[in-house]
């Protein structure tokens, strides 16, 4: 199984386990409670959008990556397209962020 697609599933797991939260608004709230442990945001996001959680992150001192496209985070997580993301377990957070290591580091 490629890195991405390791890294989709965990998301959608996630998802499933509640650990996972989705859209603007609630991704906001979770960074601002404390509860976001790692922010991702679609490649496809519009700038603004990037800009805006790449800034929340840095404020809030939570990782940001950008991953996926917008239909490829939603399909993963069984919703429409989504911009961004919030994963709110250390544990998936980080095993997420491993496969992506992988990937990147044999492209």
């Amino acid at each position: 199984m490629n890195e991405t697609r390791k890294a989709l599933n965990l998301i959608g797991l996630a998802q499933r386990a509640g650990k996972a939260v989705s859209g603007g608004f609630s991704v906001e709230k979770a960074v601002k409670e404390g509860r976001a442990v790692l922010l991702i945001i679609a490649e496809d996001a519009s700038d603004n959008t990037k800009k805006r959680f790449h800034n929340m992150g840095t404020f809030y001192q939570v990782p940001v990556i950008e991953f996926s496209c917008k239909d490829g985070l939603g399909s993963c997580i069984g919703r429409a397209e989504r911009s961004s993301l919030a994963l709110t377990d250390a544990g998936l957070a980080e095993a997420v962020l491993k496969a992506l290591d992988a990937y990147n580091t044999r492209r």
